[in-house]
């Protein structure tokens, strides 16, 4: 219970405030976002702003049941980082080392449980403006919870906001663009090819300008 009323202030105190009144936020079919879980949202990945805009996006009696999917092997490499990290933030670790025999069964958990989950599908923050290669763990997961719908999100500006390096967020505009539910394929290749074209075009529209891959 406490930690769930810590989260709840920082939600309250620290990332609202920081994203809606310090930064500002432009949201692009809001309408698109799951009202209740299970649910995956999957977005590009610049910067360390990106999963508090995400959080943003969620009213406060659910911020509790979202959980940003990282990696283990950053966020849990010091004490004061993975208490934070697992108790404030409510990430569920993954290891990107492999070894394990089901690397993504806390996932799994949590879907099942009703949760709502943010992954970032180039597993680490690639080149500003340019979408990196994919991993394939979205589709591992969506395997084996093919009912669970996958919403994509394009982000801009956070790259900006707070560049690799940074500590202090720029007080600039962040463009949040919402696409439709992505659903499941059983076949890899489809699928991956399907979620890079959505992001691809989210981007394409929310930069207004032709993009490559």
């Amino acid at each position: 219970m406490t930690t769930r009323i810590l989260r709840t202030l920082f939600s309250l105190c620290i990332i609202w405030p920081v994203i809606w009144l310090w930064l500002g936020l432009r949201v692009k079919h809001r309408e698109r976002l799951p009202k209740n879980g299970p649910a995956i949202i999957v977005a590009n990945h610049n910067s360390h702003m990106d999963v508090f805009a995400l959080l943003s996006l969620f009213p406060l009696r659910r911020q509790w049941e979202v959980h940003p999917v990282a990696a283990a092997d950053y966020f849990l490499r010091n004490k004061k980082m993975a208490w934070f990290a697992l108790n404030i933030l409510k990430i569920i670790p993954i290891s990107r080392q492999g070894g394990e025999a089901n690397p993504l069964a806390l996932c799994e958990q949590a879907l099942r449980d009703g949760k709502t989950l943010i992954l970032f599908p180039e597993g680490t923050r690639g080149e500003p403006g340019k979408l990196s290669p994919l991993k394939s763990g979205l589709w591992h997961l969506s395997q084996s919870m093919p009912e669970v719908p996958i919403i994509p999100i394009w982000l801009r500006g956070t790259e900006q906001v707070m560049a690799k390096g940074n500590r202090i967020p720029l007080p600039l505009f962040i463009d949040v663009n919402i696409g439709d539910t992505l659903s499941f394929n059983a076949e890899k290749t489809a699928f991956m090819d399907d979620l890079k074209q959505q992001l691809l075009m989210l981007q394409q529209q929310t930069t207004g300008n032709h993009v490559h891959d």
